[in-house]
């Protein structure tokens, strides 16, 4: 008598059992290995500091076993990292070229160490940027233009602040500079050009007035409340693409997967484009 009970009680509850595992199963977005906490290591650029704070709040909900571990900085600085055997599961650069020295399958031009680091079929385009000129409060110096910037500086009337040249936002001035015909190493000899380790270093030079103005991403001006005077045009410095992609040093390629699927649906991109970001 008792195991026929058991045995009532068992199919009465498998319906729920099924539909408790589909929700459990079913998302898109769930680390779908399992409910055991994990631990997602996500290298990230400096200028994307901001929404990916805020996205993983938004995905703990989702995904509540998945903790995001972010390490944000240049992507040249990553690059190294990941190159020298840093656990990284998911790599999200500022520019192509940090991603394609790592990815196998990028010309020999580029990957000229042939590094195969990048999980094959997961990279993506996942963002679009802008270049912007930013100036501190009050614009003391009357910057408008990119066009006022190079007349200053050729004039050794400014100082400008830019990115190092290992970064992709000093890799994007460079070209701005070029397009101007202006020599960089002179302009620095000079004393008209301030550096910083990444953008968020350019950011706060800019922020704190020690500059007349900075090239940053529209978004971190956007972030720290600073006045844009006008964007780059892709004649000047290209596209402003940011890639994505699941890395081999790590340890949960399945979890990395998931958050690159979030990240490209609707309410993370919603995140995104607040600051100014675009799809590609």
């Amino acid at each position: 008598m008792k195991k026929r009970v058991i045995s009532i009680l068992s199919s009465a509850a498998l319906p729920l059992l099924i539909v408790f595992g589909l929700i459990a199963w079913g998302s898109p977005f769930s680390a779908r290995a399992s409910a055991q906490s994990i631990e997602l290591v996500v290298f990230a650029a400096a200028s994307m500091t901001e929404t990916l704070e805020e996205i993983s709040g938004l995905y703990e909900k989702i995904a509540p076993n998945v903790k995001l571990i972010f390490n944000f900085d240049s992507s040249g600085t990553l690059k190294t990292q990941i190159q020298e055997g840093a656990e990284c599961d998911l790599f999200i650069s500022a520019g192509q070229r940090q991603m394609d020295q790592l990815d196998i399958t990028a010309p020999d031009s580029v990957n000229t160490e042939n590094l195969d680091f990048v999980v094959e079929s997961t990279r993506i385009d996942l963002l679009e940027n802008r270049v912007a000129l930013a100036v501190p409060g009050g614009n003391p110096k009357d910057i408008n233009s990119f066009s006022d910037m190079a007349d200053a500086l050729s004039g050794g009337r400014i100082l400008m602040a830019m990115g190092n040249s290992d970064v992709p936002v000093g890799q994007y001035t460079q070209s701005i500079l070029a397009y101007f015909g202006l020599d960089e190493d002179a302009l620095a000899a000079s004393g008209g050009i301030s550096y910083g380790s990444n953008v968020k270093e350019v950011t706060t030079q800019v922020f704190e007035a020690s500059v007349d103005c900075g090239v940053i991403y529209c978004t971190d001006a956007f972030s720290a409340g600073l006045d844009v005077v006008d964007y780059a045009t892709a004649e000047m410095c290209g596209r402003v693409v940011y890639p994505a992609a699941v890395i081999k040093t790590g340890v949960n390629p399945e979890a990395a997967r998931a958050f690159l699927d979030y990240l490209t649906a609707d309410e993370a991109v919603a995140v995104f484009e607040s600051v100014g970001f675009s799809r590609p």
